[in-house]
């Protein structure tokens, strides 16, 4: 009788197992790494966001930043001096240089995030457009312009990519409703630690989808706010002020009509072309108008404008042209708006809100600070009262 050999058999399987664990690592790294890329869930933003402890409360508006493949997507509309060397890389860098000076508790993207046509992969665009945001940990929402779905991806598969990044706190669309579009959702804003309203959204923001394009009559005009989104943002708005009377700030991309009024009307601001509109005149600014608690609205697609003006009670403010690649104005410097939010001080702790300004900063090389005006305001204080 043979004895098995046992030790030669024992050493053979160990081996074939561990080569087979490093062939199923290595699989594993390859299929999902890919360089140096992690394998992680989505690192989410704190909420709900809140008022900080000094009692504010700052978003930054970032309206068509327009990337398209970074360093070899060249600027529009610059000096000849610039454009050699102008690239996205540009935005990003106006980006970034905005987050340290402003120390935003929020970034607002409303809309033309990538332009679609110069994108060649549309989930490696935005993540080139949300890096300085997701590097910074500060929470952000985006909305969807009329370009982005021009590159790889629908619209709805572009708002459900944006939800899942980091710190974004974007929503596809809200549960338990059925709106058109792809990107309605409101973000409700808490009142600061040790207060009384620590627990209760003091700042609502509605974000929604102006659309894209479409064919009305056999022409072709821009997108517009549909009348299910109203519904909703009606029933959220009614919901909302039923437990507090919080004031609401609203951001979509493609402006109303009536914005075009303001010509006539005043504003501030630079009002240097025509107001790009859908043909449609939808119930918006009446609806809007109707609930009471919007006190302002912010918008971009007309990269030349950067105006605040007043209809029917409530601001509507332009972000300004923000990125590189989107047409804009020789020697005319790109910009961003800023929306800052006060709460009153009690006699023991912060209390609601009481006012809401903005400003804009210019990418030279001061970031110079532009037009600071008050729009809301809950005291004696005039609202449009100019600071600068």
């Amino acid at each position: 009788m043979r004895r098995r050999p046992w030790r030669r058999t024992f050493f053979v399987d160990l081996f074939l197992l561990l080569f087979v664990l490093l062939l199923v690592l290595f699989v594993l790294r390859v299929a999902f790494i890919g360089g140096d890329a992690e394998v992680r869930v989505k690192r989410s933003a704190e909420l709900p966001l809140r008022f900080s402890s000094d009692g504010g409360f700052k978003i930054l508006q970032v309206a068509d930043m327009h990337y398209g493949n970074g360093l070899v997507t060249r600027c529009r509309d610059v000096l000849p001096s610039e454009a050699a060397r102008c690239s996205d890389l540009n935005s990003t860098l106006f980006l970034k240089r905005m987050i340290e000076a402003e120390k935003p508790d929020l970034i607002a993207f409303t809309g033309d995030n990538i332009f679609g046509t110069s994108a060649t992969d549309a989930a490696e665009s935005l993540f080139k457009v949300f890096r300085p945001a997701m590097e910074s940990r500060t929470p952000w929402a985006a909305i969807l312009g009329n370009h982005d779905q021009e590159s790889t991806m629908t619209r709805e598969e572009l708002m459900s990519f944006i939800s899942l990044m980091d710190y974004s706190v974007s929503q596809a669309n809200p549960s338990g409703f059925v709106v058109d579009g792809y990107g309605n959702y409101d973000i409700r804003v808490h009142g600061a630690w040790g207060s009384g309203l620590a627990n209760t959204s003091v700042l609502n923001l509605y974000f929604l989808d102006s659309g894209d394009r479409a064919m009305v009559g056999g022409v072709r005009t821009y997108g517009w706010i549909r009348d299910s989104q109203l519904t909703w943002l009606h029933t959220i708005s009614e919901e909302l002020q039923s437990r507090y009377p919080a004031p609401a700030l609203s951001f979509f991309h493609i402006p109303i009509p009536e914005v075009r009024d303001l010509w006539f009307r005043g504003f501030v601001g630079q009002f240097q072309e025509a107001v790009a509109f859908s043909s449609v005149k939808s119930g918006i600014l009446q609806s809007l108008s109707s609930m009471g608690d919007v006190k302002a609205v912010f918008i971009g697609h007309d990269h030349l404008n950067d105006f605040c003006g007043k209809i029917n009670g409530i601001w509507f403010c332009y972000g300004g042209g923000f990125g590189y690649h989107g047409y804009g104005r020789v020697g005319w410097p790109r910009r961003a708006r800023v929306i800052s939010a006060q709460l009153a001080k009690g006699k023991k702790a912060w209390m609601g809100v009481e006012t809401i300004r903005t400003w804009k900063r210019l990418d030279d090389d001061k970031l110079t600070k532009i037009n600071e005006q008050l729009l809301w305001s809950n005291d004696y204080l005039p609202s449009g009262t100019l600071y600068v």
